[in-house]
């Protein structure tokens, strides 16, 4: 089974970079989830799916993962490319086009 190397992304609710800097290493699902026939539960067979292994760098991931022989695939970020304005960049003079609510 495969294993996921990743930096996740922040959550939406998050303001900082809090957790945004750390390396995750997780299997990727080995069988799709199934329903539960009585209680309509979703439900997985696949024990590894649960383990999520945290690491401060990439290298300590990949060091991690060749040592005990798991294949991996490394998925790296894009970079951020965010426009940072400011409120008042709105009431501009020179602003092109209408401001509208």
């Amino acid at each position: 089974m495969t294993a996921r190397i990743y930096c996740p992304a922040k959550t939406a609710t998050q303001s900082g970079i809090a957790k945004s800097a750390r390396w995750l290493l997780e299997y990727e699902p080995d069988a799709p989830r199934e329903i539960d026939p009585l209680m309509g539960w979703t439900s997985s067979g696949d024990m590894k799916s649960q383990i999520k292994l945290w690491f401060e760098t990439k290298d300590e991931a990949v060091a991690y993962a060749r040592r005990e022989g798991i294949p991996y695939r490394v998925f790296e970020n894009p970079p951020h490319t965010r426009k940072l304005v400011s409120y008042s960049d709105n009431f501009k003079t020179t602003r092109i086009g209408m401001w509208t609510h």
